[in-house]
């Protein structure tokens, strides 16, 4: 029945101070005795419900941290703010200064449409944009290639030329607004055509704010949107960094992608170590291309998955900084903080969506960019919650914003820096994730790096055993997943769906024969002649690529130049 007394009746005594009952006890001994005591009797007469805890990375979880797992030296591990090794997060001040950097992903359809969603979005008070592009565009095709019929604009925004990207971001001021671009294989070529608008709207390439992907060895990994064999695809990678670290130093160069990595199946360890391992290859390219670490690390950035294991994913942000701080500073002889700092986008997990009972997907997207949030990110992305449905409608887009502004404005958690530090079973699993990533960065290492990996089909083994099990644990029913294996109803989406008009690539196909008809022929022919010659030699390519925009030669014209000098990567078969 508990306690007798009222409430009422309560006298509040004073806590005496317990030091001479412990005296002479050590802290292991403590935990020894209320595991024997304590734990282990209430165990035996109330049974835990698993026999054991564990993490998505299979990290043990036993029911409180022992004094022999309990970090030793936390303040070294932690440091401060804005500090060397930045587990606490880059900035000094974090969201006690400005919040993150509000950026909801979005495109679909023709450049004209996105672009109303992203006026939308704005208005709504997201704070910068994050680009979709359709399949076509991310493979280097034009809306008019035979290859792209039927796929124009379905899971993104179709760009062909500089006139669809001057579209895209009509009445959008570029010096006033930072953009992401998730693209890949042709990533210099946007980029290329993002400065053209820029320069069309009067802004100096040294104004323009923003992030491009950029990341290839993911492709090859886990996604498979690439073009060219690995070599070009570096270089084009290297052209990017060169170019920027001049002509374009407040961009983001490369964007390198655990989100990916960790949507195909991969745990939270392999999310941290095979992100770090391109990472490194990234760096390891540019400094064989001749630049110098501290003239271009400034400029990368990084992009994570928010998954639901709520601790695991806090600990796993914080463990990432730590990991790659060191890196820097260790293998490659940075001296300056900014080449430390692993900067990152976070986005919530997409596969963990559900169509089933599809409400339900807002508290999952809520703890995912809470965690985020706890975990430091710099910028976040909410899912929708008809994402596993079809292409959110401008209402689930609503509400996954203000599921953010909720978390920033209400909740508190953005008011103190790193508010979870310290706590036994968070800096257990910060620590944890970090040991086990370095191993698996070092086994990357002795293999020659991760490029060697991904060509061995090391990478992609481990993720699919990874993600093997999880579905296992799901069909055993040791994972839950509310409303589809437990907890399921009978129901009728209500939902109403976004439609793709059929219109919009037969509109694309129209504008792209305009575009060829009314250019001038012999200055096109002339241009793609100069690019085969630049891409044959050694050169910066960018600068060839913004001539070629600017003169209405398309995305697809430019990387088929490309191709017929690089060919195209083939996957081997690992099976």
């Amino acid at each position: 029945m508990g306690c007798s007394q009222s409430s009422d009746s309560v006298i509040l005594k004073p806590v005496k101070n317990n030091l001479t009952e412990r005296e002479g006890m050590t802290d292991q001994q403590d935990f020894s005795a209320w595991q024997e005591k304590t734990y282990q009797p209430a165990v035996n007469k109330f049974p835990e419900r698993k026999k054991q805890f564990k993490t998505s990375s299979d990290i043990p979880l036993p029911p409180i941290i022992p004094p022999e797992l309990q970090p030793q030296d936390l303040e070294s591990q932690l440091g401060f703010p804005g500090s060397f090794p930045f587990t606490r997060g880059v900035q000094p001040t974090m969201y006690r200064g400005r919040l993150w950097t509000m950026r909801q992903y979005a495109g679909y359809a023709s450049a004209k449409e996105s672009n109303e969603r992203y006026r939308f979005l704005l208005q709504q008070g997201q704070t910068g944009l994050s680009v979709a592009f359709d399949l076509p565009t991310q493979i280097g095709y034009d809306a008019d290639d035979p290859i792209a019929l039927g796929e124009v604009g379905r899971v993104g925004v179709s760009i062909s030329s500089l006139a669809d990207m001057q579209l895209l971001f009509d009445q959008i001021p570029l010096d006033k607004v930072s953009t992401s671009m998730t693209i890949n294989a042709p990533a210099a070529v946007l980029l290329a055509m993002y400065i053209a608008v820029g320069k069309s709207q009067g802004v100096e390439p040294k104004q323009l704010r923003g992030t491009i992907q950029n990341d290839i060895l993911k492709e090859y990994i886990a996604r498979g949107t690439y073009i060219f064999p690995p070599e070009p695809s570096m270089r084009l990678i290297t052209d990017v960094f060169s170019y920027c670290e001049k002509e374009v130093p407040n961009w983001n160069t490369i964007s390198i992608s655990g989100y990916h990595i960790r949507e195909a199946g991969a745990s939270a360890v392999q999310e941290v170590a095979f992100t770090l391992a391109n990472a490194i290859a990234y760096i390891e390219a540019a400094i064989q291309a001749g630049l110098e670490v501290d003239n271009f690390a400034s400029q990368l950035s990084f992009f994570f998955n928010a998954h639901n294991n709520f601790l695991e994913e806090v600990a796993k942000f914080r463990a990432a900084r730590r990991l790659y701080a060191k890196i820097m500073k260790e293998r490659f002889g940075s001296t300056c903080a900014s080449s430390q700092k692993l900067r990152f986008h976070t986005q919530t997990a997409g596969s963990t969506l559900t169509a089933q009972q599809p409400e339900n997907n807002v508290v999952r997207v809520t703890l995912q960019a809470l965690a985020a949030v706890l975990g430091g990110t710099q910028s976040l992305h909410t899912n929708s919650m008809d994402e596993a449905l079809w292409l959110p409608t401008e209402k689930s887009v609503q509400v996954a914003l203000r599921t953010q502004q909720i978390i920033g404005y209400e909740s508190g958690v953005a008011d103190t820096i790193d508010p979870l530090a310290g706590s036994h079973v968070i800096e257990y699993l910060t620590d944890e994730i970090e040991r086990q990533a370095a191993a698996y960065i070092q086994r990357i290492d002795e293999m020659g790096g991760a490029l060697k990996a991904i060509e061995n089909g090391f990478m992609q083994g481990e993720i699919q055993n990874s993600a093997y099990e999880a579905q296992l644990r799901l069909e055993r029913g040791e994972d839950i997943v509310v409303g589809v294996n437990k907890f399921q109803v009978q129901e009728d989406v209500v939902l109403e769906p976004s439609h793709i008009d059929p219109a919009v690539e037969i509109e694309q196909r129209a504008r792209l024969a305009e575009l060829r008809a009314t250019r001038d022929a012999e200055r096109t022919a002339n241009l793609l002649e100069f690019l085969e010659q630049s891409a044959r030699s050694s050169g910066n390519l960018l600068p060839v690529f913004i001539d070629c925009v600017e003169n209405q030669i398309t995305l697809g014209e430019i990387c088929g130049v490309l191709r017929k000098i690089w060919g195209e990567y083939q996957a081997p078969n690992f099976l």
